[in-house]
């Protein structure tokens, strides 16, 4: 019997394609030297570097069940290239807020994986954060593109559940039924721990006394230096380059856009805290800016305070006395999960499923053992704003590793089968649209045998 592999085997296309977007993020930034060009598709490119280390990613990723020549990765390549420059000819309408916020997803999985976002960057050889999410934004705004076009292809495409039986059934008969791995569920209860308007005050008289000190002729440089709590500050003193598409906090762009030159904001709030701000230079669409930024100190009777109430709250869903859904409206705070009934979203796929042998250490230390409906313990938390909270986290849903059957994972199935139709579908439009684009190939990659007539041989 042929041995199981993991389901993405059975649909080539799309596990290449996403992993070329996940890739294509965390390998974006090995500064490498320039080599040569591999082709040319519309107005993008493939280096030859290119085809090598998304080869070895894809053979990583997979656990070695996946390998492929480099004329495959070149076709795969090629074709998300053909699909980014036809996205730009449709007029593809991308979201700036879209793009941020996989920008920020995008950090948030690097620093779990590296432990800090100054080990990121140290890892990939930016200068700072600010050119970090610069390099992270043009990725991602090339995935979305990727996406949409690849949706507008294939908005009309469906499967109706006799084709999903049929796939099904074609892969039982060739005795290549997918194995799924274990997945969770999460979802979570968040208290911050705020600080008093006491402390909020003194920022604010601080800040309004260091504005004053810069209008009277001190440096905005040194003050940064001596009084942000911005961790870039000492490598650009605060000083940052800013377009109405950059990946920063709406308050930050907002600000900036509002100077004259030379003149000095009043404080200003964000999620990071108080904000003094002063524009150096207008160029054009970009605005030249200094900021220093000041967090409130949280007293530890506050921090204590915050364990007692989470702790309650978790102990009176374990009694019965209130549901997690009703605690998560009543009492969760975190924005981004409130809304939701506390559901985490995995940063690594976007959706709210974790495979528990690819998540997080931490946080898998902390869930691995819980069983369907079970708590965490509730404990001490940091985010990337310095915002400090305590939470506690439910396993929403479990199931493990197993053979995918057909009544049990009809929903992944179906999936599975559409993203097979759709691949169809996709790879029907490349073959059109390959006839109407510039396409020049280096004469070493002139020679690979390609599934699409990317050489425009005459046949």
């Amino acid at each position: 019997m042929q041995q199981k592999t993991t389901i993405l085997k059975y649909t080539k296309l799309t596990f290449l394609s996403v992993f070329l977007g996940l890739m294509s993020i965390s390998t974006f930034a090995q500064k490498i030297k320039i080599d040569g060009v591999a082709v040319v598709i519309g107005k993008n490119i493939v280096l030859d570097s290119d085809i090598e280390k998304f080869k070895q990613e894809v053979e990583i990723r997979s656990e070695g069940k996946i390998t492929i020549t480099d004329c495959e990765m070149l076709e795969e390549l090629m074709q998300q290239k053909l699909l980014a420059h036809h996205a730009v000819v449709d007029s593809v309408v991308v979201a700036d807020a879209d793009i941020n916020s996989r920008v920020e997803r995008s950090i948030q999985y690097f620093t779990q994986q590296y432990g800090s976002e100054d080990k990121v960057i140290e890892a990939y050889g930016f200068n700072d954060l600010d050119d970090l999410k610069k390099e992270l934004y043009t990725v991602q705004k090339e995935n979305v593109l990727i996406e949409k076009e690849q949706e507008k292809i294939t908005e009309k495409i469906d499967v109706t559940p006799e084709e999903v039986r049929l796939y099904f059934n074609g892969l039982k008969n060739s005795g290549e039924l997918p194995e799924f791995p274990a997945e969770i569920e999460l979802a979570q209860v968040v208290l911050y721990a705020a600080p008093t308007k006491e402390e909020n005050d003194r920022i604010v008289t601080q800040l309004e006394e260091i504005k004053k000190q810069i209008e009277d002729g001190a440096s905005f440089k040194m003050k940064a230096i001596i009084n942000s709590d911005d961790p870039g500050v000492t490598q650009n003193g605060g000083q940052y380059e800013v377009t109405k598409d950059s990946p920063f906090i709406k308050e930050f762009k907002e600000m900036a856009f509002s100077l004259d030159v030379n003149q000095v904001s009043k404080p200003f709030k964000s999620d990071f805290g108080y904000h003094l701000m002063q524009l150096h230079e207008i160029k054009g669409n970009m605005r030249v800016a200094s900021h220093i930024l000041m967090q409130p100190d949280i007293p530890e009777t506050r921090l204590k305070d915050t364990q007692v109430r989470a702790e309650q709250i978790a102990e009176d869903i374990k009694e019965g006395k209130i549901t997690f859904e009703e605690a998560v409206k009543k009492y969760s705070e975190d924005k981004e999960t409130k809304n939701n009934g506390g559901a985490i979203v995995n940063p690594y796929t976007g959706d709210a499923k974790f495979d528990l042998t690819r998540m997080d250490p931490d946080l898998y230390a902390r869930v691995a053992e819980l069983k369907k409906g079970e708590l965490s313990d509730v404990f001490f938390d940091q985010n990337r704003s310095g915002e400090k909270m305590f939470k506690f986290i439910i396993m929403k849903d479990r199931t493990d590793t197993h053979t995918a059957d057909l009544v049990e994972d009809y929903v992944k199935i179906q999936d599975l089968a559409l993203r097979k139709k759709k691949e169809e579908t996709v790879t029907k439009w490349s073959k059109e649209k390959i006839k109407d684009t510039y396409i020049k190939m280096s004469a070493d990659h002139n020679k690979c045998t390609f599934e699409k007539n990317w050489k425009k041989e005459t046949k």
